[in-house]
């Protein structure tokens, strides 16, 4: 929404002028980490860094969008976001590793601990942003996109290394189908209520799939632990749903 007229533009502080350049300074440190981690892992010469870097820069050019557009002005990205920033280079490193399904198959204890990682951090930049009063809407709405995005990567890994059958996408598709639906039906696009329902599916979600990474877990648990996690969130979006509509 526009702000209210004034008779004088509004002061242009140090923090609105150094933000640009601190936003892209951070965003870059971000990219110089991935770039390191790939080189630690002997992955730059492989399939795997070109997947990884685009994921990378795709998601720091929505990020930087995103802030640049927000009425609300801060300088850089702030802490909570560093964190997220910080999961969102891990889980495009996980994306990058896709482009090479042998890979997948020959190191999943190290795919299993780096998703363990990125699922941690996802609690941090929760905590951080309320000890640090850094919360926004566009740091949840990031927050959010990520979880989305990292569920749907766990779902190819698990089906590229034939664990399980393509069913296990429906997991990693369903927030996407809900958000296209939403273009037809536009009460689907409601504002949700805090809800510690949807918060517990989401962890579940994520803490299945990453199970089921494992090597060493069985076959027919890993079906067990995905068909949970599907069970659990399509219940959640058929709970939702009917929030929503009956909010028309």
């Amino acid at each position: 929404m526009p702000s209210p007229v004034s008779s004088h533009p509004p002061a242009q502080g140090p923090a609105q002028a150094a933000r640009p350049w601190r936003l892209a300074i951070e965003l870059a440190l971000g990219g110089i980490a991935l770039l390191g981690l790939l080189a630690s892992l002997g992955l730059v010469a492989s399939w795997v860094a070109p997947l990884a870097i685009a994921t990378y820069l795709g998601m720091a050019a929505l990020l930087w969008r995103a802030l640049r557009r927000c009425p609300r002005r801060q300088d850089g990205l702030g802490a909570a976001n560093r964190v997220t920033l910080a999961r969102g280079v891990l889980v495009a490193l996980l994306a990058g590793t896709l482009a090479a399904p042998a890979l997948l198959a020959a190191h999943g204890e190290w795919l299993f601990a780096l998703a363990l990682v990125a699922l941690a951090l996802d609690g941090v930049d929760g905590w951080v942003a309320r000890r640090t009063a850094s919360a926004s809407a566009v740091g949840a709405r990031f927050d959010m996109e990520l979880d989305a995005f990292f569920i749907l990567l766990l779902c190819l890994a698990l089906l590229l290394l034939e664990r399980v059958g393509p069913w296990v996408l429906a997991i990693g598709a369903m927030r996407y189908v809900f958000v296209a639906a939403s273009w037809r039906w536009p009460w689907l696009a409601g504002e949700l209520p805090e809800s510690l329902r949807r918060k517990a599916v989401c962890v579940w979600q994520v803490a299945a799939l990453i199970l089921a990474l494992l090597p060493a877990t069985p076959d027919m648990l890993v079906g067990w632990l995905a068909a949970t996690a599907l069970a659990g969130l399509t219940l959640s979006f058929a709970v939702d749903v009917r929030w929503l509509y009956r909010q028309q």
